[in-house]
């Protein structure tokens, strides 16, 4: 953040008292804060943060201030004066965050800055100077009434000259350097998003060039460069028809000068030649850059690759429906799968079973071994249940330590005992990770689908109950939903 100050401190605001003058620095440190969140537009609480911190300070401050003057003036009329100029204050702050919007962060929030910047400056100089050196001329053995004409003296005069001087520099200092702080973080801003641009630009996969009104490459990113074997020193200055010369024929050459005259950019499919020498489509997006005028003065561009897509577009889609610690079908995928299973069933007239298992003792690996130890244990787990079901069948993690089977293709009454017997047998096999034993169990639920009612919301809820039925016999075993005992 900026360290410019619209309230710098000089040694003319010193009074003499070193407590005083300390807490006059940290409200003035106080003021160029917020004057500093103000140019950096920061959030409304933020601002309600900075803005409370100044109040609380200043109330502080005055706090201070009264128990200094009372200790030599008592209930004397200008110790009253001052602590009203404190009380006022305070109001009128209260009063001012009140009123105030601050998301509408320009005239109000100025408003309050240049309020705040000449009442401290006003208060400084004149009433806190006078009560000062009251105080000062009181501790060198004056009088009360010795010391106030003192002071009267010294606050008259060329004071008096000298403080409108000052309030009127720095009103004009403070409104001028907010708007100087604002005008430099809108650059700061406007070169980080530029920055950050040609980062991005940078980094990207997709090959981005530019050139100028004549097709002439001007400037292209690594992977342009890539794309083309040359480097980028080698690229600038060659049309853009030499590096990818299916651009310069026909009809290809014509859809895209019609598509930048008539509308200002092309899309399309481009067939390019590889290294190889084998044909490769891309996908090219081309767009004129024109002036305020309306002159084209540029053409940026955009080839993708349509292998790279389709192979992100694949990518994309296997995150969408696979557990990512695992690589097992998510929730998503295990609806889609046990609805075509509930098709098939129904056409071929056989039953499924689907299978809600739950891991016994899965807590006690987290906390004993760690989060890491117990990740390592469900992938392990994951494979041995991959291992032992048929490759038209289907097992997916829903997260946390619950799996589901989805077992197609079973005969009226078969008996799926001994498979169930043998998944609880080989979860159980310890498993070492790190150098340590890890050992759980499983306690399955199971669901047969025979109705034409069920669907794969039921089907899952039913093997669900009957996981907690096995959980409550034991744990370590199976159980079937009632229905189907």
């Amino acid at each position: 953040m900026l360290n410019t100050e619209i309230f710098p401190w000089n040694k003319n605001f010193e009074t003499g008292i070193e407590i005083i003058d300390q807490q006059h620095q940290k409200l003035v440190h106080l003021i160029n804060s917020l004057a500093r969140h103000i140019a950096y537009q920061a959030d409304p609480l933020t601002l309600d943060k900075v803005f409370e911190e100044l109040k609380d300070y200043a109330n502080y401050h005055f706090n201070t201030e009264e128990q200094i003057w009372s200790e030599y003036l008592d209930d004397d009329d200008r110790l009253k004066n001052h602590q009203e100029l404190h009380s006022t204050f305070l109001e009128q702050i209260s009063d001012i965050k009140q009123h105030n919007d601050y998301e509408e962060q320009n005239k109000g929030l100025e408003e309050i800055l240049s309020f705040l910047t000449h009442w401290l400056a006003f208060h400084i100089l004149d009433s806190d100077m006078r009560m000062a050196k009251l105080i000062q001329a009181i501790q060198t053995g004056a009088t009360l009434e010795q010391a106030k004409r003192y002071s009267d003296e010294q606050m008259n005069g060329a004071m008096h000259v000298l403080i409108a001087t000052i309030l009127k520099m720095y009103d004009c200092l403070s409104a001028r350097t907010l708007s100087l702080m604002k005008e430099i973080v809108e650059r700061e801003k406007a070169q980080a998003r530029l920055r950050l641009t040609g980062k991005v630009i940078e980094c990207s996969l997709e090959s981005i060039f530019i050139t100028d009104q004549n097709k002439l490459l001007i400037d292209a990113n690594p992977a342009f460069s890539t794309m083309c074997q040359l480097s980028h020193e080698q690229l600038l200055g060659k049309h853009i028809n030499e590096l990818k010369p299916a651009l310069d024929k026909s009809p290809l050459k014509e859809a895209i000068a019609k598509g930048l005259t008539e509308i200002g950019h092309w899309v399309g499919e481009v067939w390019s030649e590889t290294e190889k020498g084998d044909k490769e489509p891309e996908w090219m997006t081309i767009s004129a850059i024109k002036s305020d005028d309306g002159v084209i003065t540029n053409y940026a561009g955009v080839f993708s690759s349509m292998s790279q897509l389709v192979e992100r577009q694949q990518a994309l889609e296997h995150a969408a429906n696979h557990d990512l610690l695992t690589g097992l079908p998510n929730r998503r995928l295990l609806v889609d799968r046990l609805q075509q299973a509930l098709l098939l069933a129904k056409r071929s007239q056989k039953t499924l079973a689907v299978c809600f298992l739950d891991l016994d003792g899965f807590k006690t690996v987290n906390d004993t071994l760690s989060h890491a130890a117990g990740d390592a244990l469900l992938i392990v787990i994951a494979q041995r249940l991959q291992n032992e079901i048929r490759a038209v069948d289907t097992v997916a993690r829903l997260g946390g330590d619950e799996f589901v089977l989805v077992l197609n293709g079973l005969s009226d009454g078969e008996d799926i005992s001994s498979l169930l017997n043998n998944l609880l047998s080989v979860i159980a096999q310890p498993v070492i990770v790190d150098g340590e034993y890890a050992q759980v169990t499983a306690s399955i639920g199971v669901a047969i689908g025979r109705n034409d009612s069920d669907t794969p919301d039921i089907l899952i809820a039913k093997a669900d109950q009957a996981m907690y039925q096995a959980k409550q016999a034991g744990k370590s075993c199976y159980k079937f939903d009632e229905n189907d005992s």
